[in-house]
């Protein structure tokens, strides 16, 4: 797992899912896998990530609900639709700027 990159998108930036229909704002960011090996076996095979690769936490939500997800950069890209999110927990880790950017009210470090 040496072969790390640097994460392609940034906090506070809203990313879709590649292949599944819900999106989110990225909140924190893992530089390679950095869950359970049983998280990462329960996907199926022909689906399953790379390990070596950044993975992403996000505040998500699809038409129905909102949740956290973890998502691998590969199934991820930016979301052009301008649309606001509702995830409930957005205003206690981000504000907004004038131009409707959001922007983390804190960074962790690792």
């Amino acid at each position: 797992m040496g072969n790390a990159r640097n994460a392609k998108y940034r906090l506070g930036q809203i990313v879709r899912h590649r292949v599944h229909p819900f999106r989110g704002i990225i909140f924190d960011v893992d530089p390679v896998f950095d869950n359970t090996e049983e998280w990462w076996q329960s996907i199926p095979a022909e689906f399953r990530p790379a390990k070596d690769q950044p993975y992403y936490h996000l505040l998500a939500e699809n038409e129905k609900t909102e949740y956290v997800a973890y998502v691998s950069e590969q199934n991820l890209l930016p979301d052009e639709t301008g649309k606001p999110l509702r995830h409930p927990q957005l205003r206690e880790m981000f504000a907004t700027d004038e131009a409707g950017e959001y922007h983390p009210l804190f960074v962790e470090t690792h």
